[in-house]
Order: structure tokens, then sequence, then C-alpha cells
């Protein structure tokens, strides 16, 4: 049952408080929906005793992302590297569908928050840890970009996303211009609950494209690649 404004305002407001119902409000209406004034509603105060807590909107949100990441699971000491660093970021996947908006979030910051590089340093010492080189781990955070933190930005928008509708004479066109994308596309599975939006299986093309860059990560390690080196 909610609670209401009353029960709200008995309640003594701290800055966990604010970022919490910062943080519901986006997951139930999008983060357009999260200003002062509407965080201040939600909260039973006035919008300018929310200026306590958050200097302003842009820390706010920088608040939120830190509070969220570290819903992310700390690498397991007892798995070998590389299913360490898969769970992580399969857990930080997992956070992202709790919290769509905070990708969008992320993408707009101009520098990481203080959580988001503590999560890329201990996932930096993962590999580490695992014996990879600096050299290669470099290398590696490079690679995996934004998959380490569970999504990856497509170059363009899939036009043939099942919120689309495109005309059958219109396919048809398309299909015979560029027979082998309608190939290709044809084949795919479908998702209604991507990261990036309906149309392919997002999360199976996540973990595969992971898997290829995990699997090409050992073979250099194994290798004991390096700098400058050709691949074998």
């Amino acid at each position: 049952m909610a609670r209401s404004k009353t029960d709200a305002r008995r309640t003594p407001l701290n800055r966990d408080r604010v970022l919490a119902t910062a943080i519901a409000l986006a997951d139930s209406d999008g983060i357009e929906a999260v200003n002062m004034r509407r965080l201040s509603q939600e909260l039973g105060v006035v919008p300018m005793a929310l200026y306590k807590h958050v200097a302003n909107k842009d820390e706010l949100l920088d608040a939120m992302v830190d509070t969220v990441v570290t819903e992310i699971d700390a690498p397991d000491p007892n798995l070998p590297w590389r299913k360490a660093i898969r769970s992580r970021i399969l857990s930080a996947r997992a956070m992202l569908l709790r919290h769509p908006w905070a990708r969008r979030v992320m993408e707009s910051r101009t520098a990481p928050t203080p959580a988001v590089l503590a999560y890329m340093d201990s996932t930096i010492a993962a590999f580490i840890a695992g014996g990879l080189s600096i050299d290669l781990t470099h290398h590696v955070m490079h690679a995996l970009g934004s998959r380490i933190f569970g999504f990856t930005q497509e170059l363009y928008d899939d036009p043939a996303r099942a919120d689309q509708e495109v005309p059958a004479a219109a396919a048809a066109r398309l299909a015979e211009a560029y027979p082998h994308i309608a190939a290709v596309a044809a084949s795919r599975p479908h998702d209604e609950h991507s990261v990036v939006g309906t149309g392919c299986d997002d999360q199976f093309e996540f973990e595969f494209t992971l898997d290829l860059l995990l699997d090409g990560v050992e073979r250099l390690h194994r290798q004991g690649w390096g700098s400058g080196q050709e691949p074998a």
C-alpha cells in the first residue's frame, strides 16, 4: 500500500531517501520524470529541501548512477578470471535491465562517477589477478568498451524492429536490393525485452559477443601476447 503524503512528511529526509525515491521514480516513469519539483512532490517536501542533500540535478543523476552501480556483484575471487569477469558483466547487464534509464545517464556524463571508477578498477584488478599483463588488460578494456557495463552501442537502429511495421512491398524491394542483409535479418530470433529495443535477441547477441571477446583474450593470454606482437 502506497504511503500517504502525510506519512512521507513524517519520515526524516536524508540523502539515501532522496536517491531511493529518485531511482524508483526513474524506474517507473523514466528518467525524464526526474526533476527537483516532481521529486519533492514524491517526498512530500518543498523543492528547496532537496538542495540540502544534492546540490543540483547533475549531482542527483551522478549519485543515482553511483547507487545502482553498487548493485553489480563483486568479482568472485574463487572463480577463474574468465568466469569471474563474465559473471560480473552479466550482473551489470541485469542491473541495467532493472534500471534501463541508467545507461542513458551514464552515456550523458562527461566524466565517470566514483562508483563507476571503482567498478572499472575492480574489473581491471580481476584481470590482473587472473595473470593477465597490464599491457593486455589495457587493450582488453578498450575491446570490451561499454560491454563491461552490460550493454553495447549499435551503429544503427534495427531497420526491421518489431514495433515498426514495414509494408510488404517495401520489404520486398529491400530484400531484392540487399538480399544478404535480408537473409540475415530474417533468420534472427526476436526479443521484446531488449536493452536496445525490440528486434534481435539482445541477451543472446550480448553473451555471444562477450564470449567471443573473452575467448580471444584467453588465447592471447596463454600465448603471452604483448603490444606490437603479431597474434599467432
